[in-house]
């Protein structure tokens, strides 16, 4: 049995090259993960402009006292300028307009007043380049807007817009195939017939987070405890996708046929056991350069065990670089339950401008109780220590949570 940073290194080793590209609509792209460094290809803007509605001038004029101006005429938005002021001349400029030449600061509009038909008065005075917006404000040209391995969101999709994108490049979805073991276990919807049968809800469960982390899932049937049945199932669904996630039947049972799949000649075995708790017996293998990840049937061991690998995986092979770690005050004690790394379920808060990590109201039982994970995050209890004090600084793995 490996530790966790051991074997987040032999997957990560093991990763095959992901270059699937699709050209998109940026309506559509919303949760995508770019697969180009975007570069500006001018400033922006590339004229002085406007950021509020007034009277464009020359900032010397302000500086030599005259307060009286002559209006040229104006400049709407959308219209290039065609004035070139002199000395005591001005010319009322709009929002998002730019410039005329030699100006360069805007009088509000409430600064002045009119005087006859084409002049002004200044009544208050304002600082040079006020309400301007500068050559290239927003970007440089050949500036990085975006990197390859940003999930779009709506800052980013109006970016795209104002560089003038319609489509843009993203990665294709990973194929991941989901396969959930189990005589116990029901479709939603499934008739019972008795006592011993339940839901199953990790298919649910890591649809979700495949989807939420770039993934395009494939949900396939419940297979039951049957070793020919389930070896037949696991071939077929490695013909169709990128990587598979099975669940169930990899701990030391009569019925775990999973693990003896796994360590059949067909598959390399790249992790057997880690050294954490909840889903110490999580098996990663690989199958020509496809993966398998083979995760406990507990409902937040598989969980858990898909945010420390298949989340990571998916960041890796789609350059992204988001960071789910932080720092937190142990709120109250915490006795471990193992001698393993423990992913704690907490909730986090935030008193006096530090963030605490709280067990307050998590059940204690088995990995079976996924309301445990409901708006929550994780603290990392070390393999090294019996028990955690509060206040205490704790290592905490973010699902949810944005600090």
């Amino acid at each position: 049995m490996i530790d966790y940073n051991e074997s987040l290194k032999i997957l990560k080793a093991n990763l095959p090259v992901y270059e699937r590209v699709e050209n998109v609509c940026i309506n559509d792209a919303s949760g995508r993960i770019l697969a180009i460094d975007l570069k500006a290809k001018n400033d922006f803007p590339r004229f002085k402009t406007a950021s509020m509605d007034g009277y464009a001038v020359s900032f010397d004029d302000l500086k030599n006292g005259i307060l009286k101006f002559k209006i040229l005429g104006e400049t709407p938005a959308g219209k290039f300028p065609d004035f070139k002021i002199k000395s005591a001349e001005c010319v009322k400029t709009f929002t998002g307009a730019i410039l005329c030449e030699n100006a360069d600061t805007i009088v509000p509009i409430e600064n002045v007043e009119i005087s006859g038909d084409d002049e002004i008065l200044i009544k208050e005075s304002v600082s040079e380049n006020f309400a301007v917006r500068k050559i290239g404000e927003s970007y440089k040209k050949n500036e990085i807007l975006l990197k390859k391995g940003t999930r779009l969101d709506f800052a980013s999709l109006g970016l795209l817009a104002e560089l003038g994108f319609s489509k843009i490049n993203v990665f294709s979805r990973p194929k991941i195939a989901i396969l959930v073991t189990g005589s116990e276990l029901l479709e939603i919807g499934q008739k019972a017939q008795n006592d011993s049968q339940i839901y199953s809800s990790n298919h649910i469960i890591l649809n979700a987070l495949i989807h939420s982390w770039g993934g395009d899932s494939e949900v396939l049937p419940i297979i039951k405890d049957d070793k020919n049945a389930l070896k037949n199932a696991v071939e077929k669904a490695l013909e169709n996708c990128d990587f598979l996630i099975t669940t169930g039947g990899v701990s030391v049972g009569d019925y775990d046929f999973m693990r003896d799949i796994m360590h059949s000649p067909d598959f390399e075995i790249l992790i057997d056991k880690v050294a954490v708790k909840p889903g110490r017996h999580i098996k990663i293998a690989k199958f020509g350069e496809k993966l398998i990840f083979a995760l406990p049937g507990f409902s937040v061991s598989a969980a858990v065990m898909s945010f420390l690998f298949v989340r990571e995986t998916l960041n890796e092979i789609l350059n992204i670089h988001e960071n789910f770690k932080i720092s937190a005050v142990l709120a109250e004690n915490y006795m471990k339950k193992s001698k393993f790394l423990e992913f704690v379920p907490c909730s986090l808060k935030i008193e006096n401008t530090k963030i605490f990590a709280s067990i307050y109201g998590k059940k204690s039982g088995s990995s079976a109780i996924i309301s445990n994970l409901i708006n929550s995050d994780l603290f990392l209890a070390p393999l090294e220590k019996t028990e955690l004090k509060k206040g205490e600084i704790v290592e905490v793995l973010l699902l949810k949570s944005k600090f």
